[in-house]
């Protein structure tokens, strides 16, 4: 019996396909970089068809690499969250470009169901906030302002990226998995299939969403000529809930942070749905045999993309990991403070409209301050997160963490010293392919259950806190000043 399972990692800002077998260890990886559309401020998209094509390359070099598709036992797909494709059901061809979580073009929309009151209906169902961040509003405008969507009638289908994978994969499948329909705003966290008060909100037709399925089961299998033989498709999730799963938070308030694109916490929140007074979210974290498991959740919006701009826009870094050797030639930030909205603030704050500064300038400013004032953000953020979490209820005990950026020791270690707990680190980063090789094994039975699948994962380190409790407080104090600068225009 085939023991290879083939992870789809679609991200934000590439596409790969990952062979790992059933002890979790990884035997190939083959990645594409994905263009990054940006029309006008604030608004992101992507193109579907590059996605499909880059995503097909990818998954025929491991499976070739594999030996065949008789040597895969099945298919676990990870993906950005939020992101809609618009596509013809005849052929799977998207209709227009993706508009990508990042995106902030409904921001006006959702500023005025806020000023209607409807907010508090939108949370009570969801879990989540009226923001531009999330699938409903983004389908809306898709319907409202191309024409190519809106004439397509009953030839039209939307999808999150895994939803729009698994139908070019299968050749007609139009399914969703719950974590990912949870982001949606368009699905009740309590209830089985789409909300009908959120779908008369968002003007969206109901024939033109997938069936909301389990995590891990039978999602479907690959059309016979795609790959030489079918493959089932047995695990989605989410990339979040992937890599909270991939980092076995699999007990009550066990939480981890992935830092990629942006930087995303969840706590496992067990079969009682969660809600907060605080303003973080409520999410599915995985369906299995049709029991859920939820999450809370906070969002960053702007983490190892500040320093991908920082980069390749402004010039001050030359290769990322030179952010770390920056960092360490400084005794400390100079009072320079980098808050990173380049594309709104997230959680706790959720302010669309907000926009970055760098506060603290002077003279003796040097561009290693200002990287060091970037890495430190990611912690100041962090803390931000901690506390709204705590006052939900949930104080963390310590946090996993995984994603590109925590590949810089100096990072982690600030992280511990800002939070003020451990810091756990795997040796085996990429987590999020971990979680959906792991739903694909539980779904193909591999693995009866992710507890048992939970082997698959690797050791950890742990970073623990070496700071002067007043250095800490000083510098809150001065990310407080700078947050509020923000805050306040």
């Amino acid at each position: 019996m085939a023991q290879n399972i083939l992870v789809i990692d679609e991200g934000t800002t590439s596409t790969r396909a990952m062979l790992f077998d059933r002890h979790g260890k990884l035997h190939g990886s083959q990645q594409e970089a994905l263009r990054q559309y940006y029309p006008a401020p604030g608004l992101v998209e992507h193109d579907a068809a590059e996605i499909w094509d880059k995503t097909l390359r990818c998954c025929q070099k491991m499976i070739e690499k594999a030996g065949g598709a008789d040597k895969i036992a099945a298919i676990g797909i990870t993906n950005q969250r939020e992101t809609v494709v618009a596509w013809d059901k005849r052929n799977g061809e998207p209709l227009a470009k993706a508009i990508v979580w990042q995106d902030r073009r409904t921001a006006a929309k959702c500023e005025a169901l806020k000023a209607d009151g409807l907010e508090p209906m939108v949370q009570a169902k969801t879990g989540l906030l009226l923001d531009p961040y999330f699938s409903g509003s983004k389908i809306g405008w898709m319907l409202e302002n191309c024409p190519e969507v809106r004439a397509a009638g009953d030839n039209l289908a939307f999808g999150t990226i895994e939803s729009y994978l698994i139908y070019r994969l299968t050749g007609g499948q139009h399914v969703t998995d719950a974590s990912n329909a949870s982001r949606t705003m368009l699905m009740a966290l309590d209830a089985e299939d789409w909300d009908d008060e959120l779908l008369v909100l968002f003007d969206i037709p109901r024939t033109t969403l997938p069936a909301i399925v389990d995590c891990a089961g039978a999602l479907g299998e690959t059309a016979a000529g795609l790959f030489g033989s079918a493959i089932p498709i047995s695990g989605s999730a989410g990339d979040q809930q992937a890599a909270t799963l991939g980092q076995a938070c699999l007990s009550v308030g066990e939480t981890k942070a992935t830092f990629g694109t942006g930087a995303f916490i969840l706590t496992n929140s067990g079969e009682t749905a969660p809600r907060s007074e605080n303003r973080l979210l409520a999410t599915v974290l995985y369906q299995h045999a049709g029991k859920r498991v939820y999450a809370l959740e906070g969002s960053v919006f702007v983490a190892g993309s500040l320093m991908q701009w920082l980069r390749d826009d402004i010039g001050l870094l030359e290769f990322a990991g030179e952010s770390e050797e920056l960092a360490r030639s400084v005794d400390d930030n100079g009072g320079v403070y980098l808050v990173p909205a380049l594309s709104g603030l997230g959680a706790p704050h959720w302010r669309a409209e907000a926009t970055a500064s760098i506060l603290g300038l002077s003279f003796s400013s040097k561009k290693a301050h200002i990287a060091r004032a970037a890495l430190e953000s990611m912690a100041y953020q962090c803390q931000d997160l901690k506390t709204a979490f705590s006052a939900d209820g949930i104080d963390w005990q310590k946090l996993r963490i995984d994603g590109g950026m925590v590949a810089n020791d100096w990072m982690v270690q600030d992280l511990a010293n800002i939070l003020d707990i451990p810091v756990e680190r795997p040796e085996f980063f990429e987590t999020t392919a971990l979680g959906a090789a792991m739903l694909a094994a539980v779904g193909a039975g591999i693995y009866p259950s992710l507890e048992a699948a939970s082997v698959m994962l690797s050791e950890l380190d742990a970073y623990h806190p070496d700071i002067d409790p007043e250095v800490r407080s000083a510098r809150l104090a001065g990310w407080k000043a700078a947050i509020d600068s923000v805050l306040s225009r």
